[in-house]
């Protein structure tokens, strides 16, 4: 089954525009078999993998004149999980300065190794974009708008990582192995991590917590880790594409909270698995909390894809009264409520709209999610 990505059209429109193209996302999102979509009509590609040894090893002391007799006839270059080979920015800003006819693609799944390696070195020589599980749309476009929403429940559970929506009825085998393989592989084995156990615990605890204000100090009683080794774990999780934060929106009052943050997942199925929990929507009490989950998941591919650049948000204060989700693009605000029973109204902060006035809080149900993605 292939299931077409939206990101595949916007890097086939980039490809030799003269910078490199650079790809961000977990292990497992479909970046590999998306570069194949973008570049079946080109002969001459030249793949290269950093994770294997023998590609780490020939990059090691690259030269122009190596460059050139790897090179041959290949007018594209790819390398995929980029972060693994030592130097890549200095060494991709060679390629690129002295083959400016040969396009180069680069992948990783860490965002913060990629960032480190690559940004000072190919400023201005790049495009940098982010790929995701499989998003509403996407779906949508594959299987069909109604087949899509009768899906949800199962969406809400199980995720939408490409291997899992590929392979139903083994959706829970599936992913075992995938958050097995990328957690540990691209987290827990990193140098900077000395307590993977402790790792796992907050990931279990931030997993509980979805769509509640997250506490520092809260979370390092829980997991017996000091602040500031929690707070770096929660950098390391963000940047390794496993859980993303939202930060408080605060302009008009005293009584906002400035400083509070969310924080979620990218994948309701790998949140699921680690708490060990994938029973039907039906049988469950956090059923808010999945649905907030998934559509602010889904807001921020949505606004990615579309490339609106809009900074997300949420909104709260002192007195707790709360909005669930924020987006601010080009001066103008949107505000929503998450609620996934279509009969419960949610209940609007008078507070929030007299502080901005000609915001409309909209309610976002199972019944309606399909107008605003």
């Amino acid at each position: 089954m292939r299931i077409h990505r939206i990101m595949s059209d916007i890097i086939t429109k980039k490809l030799h525009s003269g910078k490199a193209i650079v790809l961000i996302g977990a292990r497992q999102v479909g970046k590999t078999t998306l570069l194949n979509d973008c570049l079946q009509g080109y002969e001459n590609v030249l793949w290269m993998n950093g994770d294997n040894l023998e590609t780490r090893t020939l990059m090691a002391n690259i030269t122009v004149e190596r460059y050139r007799s790897m090179l041959g006839k290949n007018n594209v270059v790819v390398i995929d999980e980029a972060q693994r080979i030592e130097d890549i920015g200095l060494k991709s800003k060679l390629l690129t300065d002295n083959f400016p006819e040969v396009q180069l693609v680069i992948t990783g799944s860490s965002s913060l190794d990629i960032a480190n390696k690559v940004n000072e070195p190919l400023t201005g020589r790049k495009w940098e974009y982010r790929l995701f599980p499989l998003s509403y749309g996407e779906l949508a476009a594959h299987f069909g708008a109604m087949q899509e929403w009768q899906k949800l429940p199962v969406r809400l559970v199980y995720g939408c990582y490409p291997d899992v929506v590929c392979n139903p009825g083994s959706e829970r085998e599936v992913l075992n192995n995938l958050t097995e393989s990328y957690l540990y592989k691209d987290v827990l084995v990193w140098e900077r991590i000395k307590r993977p156990d402790k790792v796992v615990r907050l990931l279990q605890a931030l997993a509980y917590q979805v769509g509640s204000e997250v506490s520092t100090n809260e979370l390092s009683q829980m997991v017996e880790l000091d602040r500031s080794t929690v707070e770096k774990y929660i950098n390391l999780l963000e940047q390794s594409q496993v859980v993303f934060r939202l930060g408080a929106f605060s302009r008009n009052l005293r009584t906002e909270i400035k400083s509070g943050r969310k924080i979620y997942f990218y994948d309701n199925g790998v949140r699921n698995t680690l708490i060990g929990n994938l029973s039907p929507i039906d049988m469950r009490a956090d059923v808010g909390a999945l649905w907030e989950n998934f559509m602010v998941g889904e807001l921020l591919k949505k606004n990615h894809y579309e490339l609106t650049y809009a900074k997300s948000y949420f909104w709260r204060t002192t007195q707790q009264q709360e909005v669930d989700y924020i987006e601010e693009c080009d001066g103008k605000m949107k505000a929503y409520e998450f609620k996934w029973n279509p009969a419960k109204k949610a209940k609007v902060s008078k507070t929030f709209v007299n502080a901005y006035p000609g915001v409309e809080v909209q309610t976002i149900t199972r019944e309606n999610y399909m107008d605003f993605l």
